[in-house]
This record gives structure tokens, sequence and C-alpha cells, in this order.
């Protein structure tokens, strides 16, 4: 882009090209890779403008070497400041005080290629759902109360037609200037006010689940101080030779909005805000709309995502909406179009929608869901799957000298799937889902039914290790995870041994109800337990505690069932008839705690 006057060209500041690599040409500033530390954060923020690039005449030394550091006529020096690798003088920091010409220090720095946005988006390759998943996390560590997922039409003057924009929208508490060149850096060190408790730990999720789902994204962030905008975009960067990715903030008191000159110019941000228009669906007018929504004292995180991934000639999601039209069997959903079901050691059934299905995964991503969800517009009834089984056994138990909890059950919906196995959580995160184990591993009909809650968060870490795949997909593959395969396996065997004689399912009469019904109050996000027997679906779908039949206020704690530890007979029961360990237990449940007495 070509500015006017020559004032408007030195106002601007310009992203910069390396010249050889041997030169760190960043000048410290505000954000993430501006500390010269060296610790790879390539990410500019306060690059050294054309005023001070300038080159500027001076006086040929006078040195007993004659011709010793000139070129022909005038040519530039070299005097240890410069490089002469461009025709212009680029100031060199990196140049020590204290060592002679010849053994200065040479600091090599990579640049970051735009074809790496591409590579970036390739980490999610196997499940786009993993991609959303980070964006959901993000929220959920910003302490979001709420977050809404949807595809709609936006017109692209680029298309000249109108195209799908997936958007992701939460109320957390937002993120600086600062917090965003963090979020954009591929990787950055913890700080020391990091929360133990977020699922985000490799610094790379939003860039790797972004890229997945789009070709370019757009990020509108709002705190109680600040409001900015960041473009990262693989449009924007085609042809260039290094990664741009143009931000704008603005400091905010109250309803007024102004450029932070502490971090850019005003010409600065006219460029960057060029760059944004001219690049995607967004006008001025767009992006005021946008930031209306967060409204006075809003705080919180838009993300718009467009140009999405392609399966063959169409896009690998589709979405689906009522439009309160309540005689369609479809629901609000944003399916994968392919609906395949994800690969599973000794799995055979084909119907896992929470494989396809967003609502479905949605549902039962967390532990201990509290954040209300939205896909297209309706809201995700949460399915605590630890609250929702039958015969449930909860399981205490040792390994590698850490403690771990399993909690057992029958689902009559996972029965009648053919479905079956083990949900393992990490950070009240769901990472895998219906891993079989033990004998589900080698028979289909073993284990229908039967479903396992587990997680894992203190026995697959050791200090700051964690042996999670940065997908937060899978796990990796080390002693404490095959030791706990192993002991799931057993586990879960002696569960079905117990319970397979006495099995009874008839599919009209559902006899797989669950344990304890639960419901969710609208207002304070608490699970309440309702008298055994009563059809929550019956309830209203914004239930609060001061409603039937609960009765109650918001302010009682949550009921919680604390289980002892459950001990099943050791061996199994069918491969030894003679002198078999008979075990029989018995259940009460009370709303206050769970009491399990054991008979041997």
């Amino acid at each position: 882009m070509r500015l006017g006057s020559s004032s408007e060209r030195r106002a601007v500041n310009r992203p910069l090209r390396l010249c050889c690599g041997t030169h760190n040409t960043r000048q410290s500033g505000h954000g993430a890779g501006a500390d010269g530390d060296g610790d790879g954060d390539n990410i500019n923020t306060n690059t050294p403008t054309a005023e001070s690039i300038k080159p500027k005449r001076r006086r040929p030394r006078e040195s007993s070497n004659k011709g010793k550091g000139k070129g022909k006529g005038k040519g530039l020096e070299s005097d240890g400041t410069t490089c002469q690798h461009h025709l212009r003088r680029i100031p060199c920091r990196s140049k020590p005080t204290s060592l002679k010409q010849d053994d200065s220090v040479k600091r090599n720095f990579v640049r970051a290629d735009p074809s790496y946005l591409k590579t970036l988006g390739q980490t999610h390759s196997g499940w786009i759902f993993g991609a959303i998943a980070e964006l959901v996390d993000n929220s959920r560590d910003a302490k979001a109360t709420k977050i809404e997922i949807s595809v709609e039409s936006h017109y692209s003057k680029i298309a000249g037609e109108k195209i799908p924009m997936l958007s992701v929208i939460d109320d957390g508490h937002g993120m600086s200037h600062q917090e965003i060149m963090v979020m954009l850096s591929f990787g950055h060190k913890r700080s020391d006010a990091y929360d133990q408790d977020s699922i985000g730990r490799f610094g790379i999720g939003f860039k790797t689940g972004a890229m997945k789902l789009g070709r370019d994204v757009i990020l509108l962030t709002q705190t109680s101080e600040s409001r900015s905008i960041a473009f990262l975009s693989q449009s924007v960067n085609e042809d260039k030779d290094n990664l741009e990715i143009p931000v704008v903030t603005y400091s905010r008191q109250g309803s007024i909005m102004e450029v932070d000159r502490n971090i850019q110019s005003e010409a600065s941000a006219d460029y960057h805000l060029k760059a944004i228009k001219d690049f995607s669906p967004f006008n001025e007018y767009f992006i005021g709309e946008k930031l209306g929504l967060f409204g006075e004292n809003g705080k919180g995180t838009q993300i718009y995502i467009w140009n999405l991934d392609k399966w063959g000639l169409d896009f690998t999601l589709e979405w689906q909406k009522r439009n309160g039209d309540n005689n369609t069997s479809n629901e609000d959903d944003i399916l994968i179009r392919s609906r395949r079901t994800r690969s599973r050691q000794g799995q055979i059934s084909q119907k896992v929608p929470l494989d396809y299905s967003l609502r479905s995964y949605l549902e039962v991503i967390y532990l201990d869901p509290r954040m209300k969800i939205f896909v297209q517009g309706s809201l995700v009834k949460s399915r605590p799957l630890a609250k929702s089984l039958n015969k449930t056994t909860v399981i205490n138990g040792e390994i590698m000298g850490r403690h771990v909890q399993l909690i057992l059950g029958r689902c009559q919906q996972e029965w009648e799937q053919l479905n079956c196995g083990i949900f393992l959580y990490w950070h009240g995160r769901l990472i895998e889902a219906y891993k079989r184990v033990g004998s589900m591993v080698h028979n289909a009909d073993i284990g229908r039914g039967v479903i396992g809650v587990i997680d894992v968060t203190d026995l697959l870490r050791y200090g700051d290790d964690v042996w999670v795949h940065n997908t937060k997909q899978a796990f990796l593959d080390c002693e404490a995870y095959v030791k706990l395969e192993e002991w799931l396996g057993h586990k879960s065997d002696e569960y079905w041994d117990e319970h397979f004689d006495t099995l009874q399912l008839d599919k009209n009469k559902a006899h797989y109800k669950p344990d304890n019904e639960w419901v969710q109050c609208e207002k304070c996000r608490k699970w309440r337990m309702l008298s055994f027997g009563f059809d929550s679906t019956s309830l209203p779908q914004e239930w609060f505690c001061h409603m039937l039949p609960y009765n109650g206020e918001c302010e009682t704690p949550e009921e919680e069932l604390e289980p002892d530890a459950v001990a099943v007979g050791a061996k199994r029961s069918r491969s030894h008839k003679k002198g078999k360990h008979v075990v029989s237990v018995s259940k009460v449940y009370s709303k206050k705690r769970l009491r399990v007495s054991q008979q041997v």
C-alpha cells in the first residue's frame, strides 16, 4: 500500500524482513515476543518505522587502511553497525559492545512463513470437532458463563455473494493487548499467575483450531480497560515471505474509545484496519455492529471464521436450524458432513452421535458442566455421565502410588446403540470416549451398555509435564497410561461378571433408568437431585431451584454423592463356577450420601 505524503509514509509501522538472519531488527515493545530474550516469540508488535531506517549521510572514517570498509564511489561503510545485504542502513541492535568486530556474536532468528498457518490447521485433520473444542476450552478458561456457537451467512464483497461464517461468542473476561499477542505467538511461557486448573497448556490451541476450521479468522475482544481486533489470515499473507498479523487496540474508559497510543500510532491503526477491511467481509459498520454486542460494560470475546474447511466440493461442516419450526425432526445442530464414526479398538457400532454431532459432543465434553452452551441458538442440555447411570458402582484404587476413582454403570441409550467403554477426562475435559478395555476389546457383546467415567488429571502428569497429546484428543504412550489401561480392564471385567447373570433389559420399558434424576438450575448452574422415580423430561427447558419438585433456593449447597470404595470379586464368575466369589452389592441412595455395603 502506497501512502500519499512522505510524512504518512514515515508514520506507519511496517513489518520488516530479517535481513540475513544474523541481525535482530526488532525493537522491544508491548506484548509477547518483544522481550528480546531469544525464546522464539516471533510476533512483532513495535517494529522499526520508516523514519528509523531512513538512510543517513555519513562522512567516511579516516583510516590508515585506505579503501577498507568502502565500496565504489559512495558505498556503505562496513563498520559493524549496519547490514550490507540491503541498500539502506538497518540498525543492528545485537552488536556486542565489549567484543572486537571479528569476534562479534551473531544471533540467529527464524521467520514464520505464512504456509505454516495451513500446517497448524492439519493438527486437527483427524476430527474437526477437536478444533471447535479448542475455542470452547478457551472460553471456559476465561470463566465464561455462556458461549454461543453458530454458522450464519454474511455477504462478502470479495466473493461477491453470501458466504457461511462460523462464530464463537462468549462472555468471559476478555483479553488485553498483551494477552492477545501471547495467544497469537507460536507457543509461550507460562506466567507465575498461571491457573493450574485451566485446560490450555501448549500455547497453540487457538491457532490450530481456527486454521482447521477456516482460512481466515477475526477476533474481537473487550475487557474493562481495552478493546482489540486481531486478524489471523491466510488470505492476507498470500505471496508474503513472513507472517503478518494485523492487530488494533483501543483504550477504553466507559463508552469512550480511542487508539491506545502506548501500543501503536493512529497511522499504524489505520494501516491494520485497512488490511482487515480489504481482506475480510468486515467493514467499519459491520465491526461496529459486532462490537456493540459487548455493550457499554460488557466483557468477552467474539471469534468469526470464514473460508471454511472443505469436504470435496462442499464444506466439511453442515448446519441446520429450525428457526422456530417445531414440526421438523432436525435439531439445531452443527454436523460433520461425512457422518463417519471414529476408529476405536474393538468397536463395531456405527452409531456414535458424538462423533459427528456437535450438540451430542458438547453434552458430555465436561465432567462437571457449568457453562451454558448454545448451538445454532438452542441451549445444549448437558449430560453429566457420572450422574446418569444405572447400577452405579464407585471403585477407588491406586496406580503408581496415585489415587484414582472409577465410576461404572449401565446406560440404556448406549445399550441400544451397541456402545460401551470408558470416558477419560483430564482437568474435567473429555479426552477419550468409549475406550474399550479388558474383554470389551475382543468381544462386542461383553460390556454392552456399560459406561465408565474417570478423571486422570493427577495420574497423567509429572510436575509441569503432562502426558496429553496437544490435540487434547488422546493421551501419550507412557507407563502410567499402560498401567491405567490394565487397571480399567480388570475393574470393568469384574463389574460385567457381577451384573451379567441378572441382566434384564426391555427396550420399551427401559430397565436401565438412572439411579437418580438430576436437573440443573438456569440461574446458579447447580445440579439438584430429584426424588426417586421423577421424570425429568416433564420439566420446562428453563428450570430454577424455586420450582417444583425441588422447591429450594439457589443458596443451598449442591448435593453430592460421596461413595465409599467398592471391592468386587477378584475372579471372573463365568470362568470359575466352582468356588467362585459371589459378590452382592447393595446400594442405598440419599440426597446427601451414597452408602455401599458388601457381602461376600
